[in-house]
């Protein structure tokens, strides 16, 4: 509709002038000038950010927002439209208008009110609509403050089916909001957790100094235990900020709650310990839990205040994911896909999203068979973390990324219909729903999205995973994996090129994405290592990334995911050609180096570019995910260069920035609290709890894609576009593969203990596979350890990990027992003595089910890993 049609439009509706009606008299009608209080209320911008329920799909129409109503509904408030972040001020006069038809006809209620228990009214209008579009237009005076109020249409309760429609909803008074400045403390930028008494231990001084300064450490009792001066910067680009840093990394003792004094101002407390990040390992796994669907979850695992019944089992009002339909010309049939993991703020669950998120949490895992700091997954091992299914002979972490497993494999297309094999790319609500909801309170008609390419590649690359993870716990578990992902995969092959709607956005995320190449290099490189399948290892050899960069500067995420085949193939056993193996190792140096480059170029340590288009959505978990990186640069060359580049990367995430806040809920000083989110709703209804401690925010937007801090933060610097506000989805929601790059982190920060020096190798181990026999069935092993260190080894316990479902059935030379994929091998009394330069042998037969048998990447001696020959 032309802007000229619609002002014809509005002016022959007819207009109904209420005054006083359903809430306090008001004293005046609000001024001239007086501000909006409604977002996108002409529709101009589509239908974000209103929300409905009950109602058909939400769409504009000739530029008004129209949906349909079924009839018969039992009350007015069965269904509605609305929308939420309405700011209200007590004894405020305000003017609420709006234009709106229904056909045939009905009542329409419009009702400003809480917008949670018990749903308090500040105001309501009547009206009768019809076939034309009628304006109308009430005053009134707010009794409360509330700066998050919720508008919502009363659109049910009609016996016969409607299709109303909405134009130019306005609600004027009030104030003008007060400008916005942030709280940002002290001008000293610290990591309000602490530092690590080996690693590096930098922060950031705001000020207008141009010169060095001097800066005193002082301990919890005052007392000054290190100082130095400053190094100047300039402006940084990203906060707009004249700043100075603080490099105190040569003071090494054990303290907390010291504090660094520069500039007469000092900063919030901090901790020096080797423990710092044990428990927050836990805490970001812990988010999974919480975030659960088709599962009632257990306040005596975390919390009382997080309990809740199962969401979206079909108990009234949820209409279940049990049985769940396709969008309408999508499928002829329902799929049960209960469980999985809530993807973010919504209810929604996303393929892609849970792909990327699910990798990450078997790579955590995984990571333990590899890396000589992950102490073999003790503190991983089963009964580590508060899950239901602790104590049950699986790594907890596995336990929990199964729970998001199992979903995956429910939204694969049944063998018979159409498109078989492939993956269905989401399953969410049909209309988008308000805040705060708990989920087992959405009453949300659910529908299946189409399949998509991307969608059945993550099924292919996780389940593979799953595949050779699994094997030693759960082998029907394991078969069922390794069943889908190579199904998966064939039919991805057989549709190469079938993409998610970038428009099919009502009710949940779009997660269009068009390039699936890095889906396809992923999905290969996770197969040919678990399965040693030529195929897979011709494909991924082929692909261009596997020869490409695919490490950007601006991280990796759900949308780019080459990395995650190329760190896999760096770090995970394989059969790769020595040189062909090299060089993939050799490229996440490569890319490590550049990341260090960067970090030691911001003035804030992050390993991100400073300019605008660095600070996007979610760009959190893309400055972790480049952490990982240097974490997994580390794993392969034991460089503390890099590990201590991730670990000063996670300095900017726990508070060293420019808003001086931790953007993990419960870590540090002053951490983020308000995230937001439909289940942690606490802003909004005080009975409703925060995010639990672990819950990452996505962070600094300077697209500023949500209304909220489009208003509010309208021409800040990057770093500065960040409100911890449960209004903001943009800046401050949750989600799953946020927290799983968190997740991924914190289990290695964890692992480097005080961050000390990195000790030198005094052993070699040379293992050597002589081959199958039994038709495939075995094979036998034998490893060779040589003492090149120039102390005697006085009795000897060598440990490594086979990479599926390999099981020794007997060996010699050694007492050796397994526990999961992990073998430890204990000498003899007549061998417990390697002198320096000698050597010691042990071998095995082992039985396999056929998958790739490579040689194990870390082999250690007491614990402490050996060179491999």
């Amino acid at each position: 509709m032309t802007p000229s049609r619609r002002r014809l439009l509005l002016a022959a509706a007819t207009t109904l002038a209420l005054t006083g009606a359903g809430a306090g008299a008001a004293h005046a009608d609000p001024p001239p000038d007086a501000p909006e209080q409604i977002d996108n209320g002409d529709f101009s911008a589509g239908v974000s950010p209103w929300f409905s329920f009950g109602t058909g799909a939400l769409a504009v129409t000739d530029g008004q927002l129209c949906t349909t109503v079924a009839g018969g509904l039992a009350n007015p408030w069965d269904a509605g439209i609305g929308q939420d972040g309405v700011p209200l001020i007590a004894g405020a006069e305000y003017t609420l208008g709006f234009a709106v038809s229904a056909t045939p006809g009905a009542a329409v209620k419009a009702v400003l009110q809480l917008g949670s228990a018990p749903y308090t009214t500040y105001a309501a209008v009547d009206a009768t609509a019809t076939g034309t579009l009628q304006r109308v237009e009430q005053t009134f005076t707010v009794p409360d403050d509330n700066p998050s109020a919720q508008l919502i249409f009363q659109v049910g309760g009609s016996a016969q089916a409607q299709t109303i429609c909405l134009d130019d909803v306005s609600l004027r008074g009030g104030e003008p909001p007060e400008p916005y400045e942030p709280d940002t403390g002290p001008r000293v930028r610290v990591n309000q957790v602490g530092y690590l008494p080996g690693g590096p231990k930098n922060a950031t001084v705001v000020t207008e100094a141009t010169e060095a300064l001097p800066w005193q450490l002082r301990s919890a009792a005052g007392a000054v235990v290190a100082s130095g001066t400053t190094t100047a910067r300039g402006v940084d680009a990203a906060s707009g900020q004249n700043v100075q840093t603080v490099d105190f990394s040569s003071y090494r003792t054990l303290g907390t709650g010291l504090t660094l004094t520069v500039d007469g101002e000092t900063s919030h407390p901090f901790d020096i310990s080797g423990a710092l990040y044990d428990q927050l390992r836990s805490d970001s796994l812990q988010f999974f839990y919480a975030q659960r669907s088709g599962i009632a979850i257990d306040g005596d695992l975390i919390g009382d205040e997080y309990a809740r019944p199962a969401g979206h089992l079909g108990v009234a009002p949820n209409q279940g994911d049990t049985n769940v339909p396709c969008q309408p010309g999508v499928c002829d049939y329902s799929l049960d896909v209960r469980g999985g993991w809530y993807d973010a703020g919504d209810h929604g669950k996303y393929v892609v999203n849970g792909g990327i998120a699910t990798y990450q949490l078997l790579n955590t895992f995984e990571r333990t068979r590899t890396a000589a700091t992950a102490n073999g997954g003790a503190e991983l091992a089963d009964g580590t973390l508060r899950v239901p299914e602790r104590d049950n002979g699986v790594p907890d972490i596995l336990d929990e990324a199964r729970w998001e497993l199992e979903f995956l494999l429910r939204m694969q297309v049944p063998a018979g219909k159409p498109l078989a094999g492939m993956v269905h790319h989401k399953i969410h609500d049909q209309n988008w729903t308000g805040l705060p909801l708990s989920p087992q309170d959405d009453p949300q008609p659910r529908e299946l999205h189409p399949p998509s390419t991307a969608a059945t590649l993550n099924l292919a690359a996780t389940a593979a995973q799953c595949a050779r993870l699994f094997a030693p716990y759960d082998a029907a578990f394991a078969t069922r994996c390794g069943t889908a992902a190579k199904t998966a995969y064939a039919a991805a092959k057989a549709h190469p090129a079938v993409y998610a709607s970038p428009t099919d956005g009502t009710g949940g995320g779009a997660y269009d994405d068009s390039n699936v190449t890095d889906e396809f290099y992923w999905a290969a490189a996770e197969l040919y290592l678990t399965t040693g399948a030529q195929n897979y290892l011709a494909d991924l050899t082929a692909s261009p990334h596997h020869t490409g960069n695919v490490f950007d500067a601006r991280g990796f995420g759900w949308q780019s995911v080459a990395a995650l085949g190329r760190l896999d193939l760096a770090t995970v056993p394989n059969g790769l050609p020595a040189a062909d193996l090299a060089r993939v190792r050799a490229s996440v140096t490569a890319a490590a180096d550049t990341y260090l480059a960067e970090l030691r170029r911001q003035a804030y340590g992050l390993p991100m570019p400073g300019d605008a288009n660095s600070y996007f959505w979610g760009g959190n978990s893309n400055v972790i995910n480049n952490a990982v990186v240097l974490a997994t640069a580390f794993d392969l060359t034991r460089n503390p260069v890099y590990r201590d580049g991730a670990v000063q990367a996670m300095d900017y995430i726990l508070g060293r920035n420019a808003l001086n806040i931790s953007y993990v809920t419960g870590w540090g000083e002053h951490a983020a609290q308000n995230q937001h989110s439909r289940i942690f709703g606490h802003q909004l209804d005080p009975n409703l709890p925060r995010p639990p401690a672990g819950s990452l925010a996505g962070g600094p937007n300077a697209a500023l894609q949500d209304p909220f801090v489009a208003q509010l933060l309208a021409g800040c610097e990057p770093m500065f576009c960040y409100v911890d506000d449960i209004n903001s989805y943009s800046t401050n929601e949750v989600a799953i593969n946020w927290n799983s790059a968190l997740a991924w982190i914190s289990s290695f920060l964890a692992d480097q203990g005080d961050a000390g020096a990195v000790p030198a190798t005094t052993c070699t181990a040379r293992y050597t596979n002589y081959g199958a026999w039994q038709g495939g069935t075995g094979f036998t092993g034998q490893l060779t350890i040589q003492n090149t260190g120039t102390a005697a080894i006085n009795g000897w316990s060598v440990r490594f990990a086979f990479t599926g479902d390999q099981r020794v059935r007997e060996a010699w030379l050694a007492k050796v027992a397994q526990s999961g994929a992990t073998v430890t091998a204990r000498n003899e009394s007549y061998n417990a003595k390697i002198a320096p330069g000698g050597t010691v042998t042990f071998g095995f037969n082992a039985t396999t089910g056929g998958g790739a048998n490579p040689s194990p990447g870390l082999v250690t001696v007491n614990g402490a890993a050996c060179s491999l020959t």
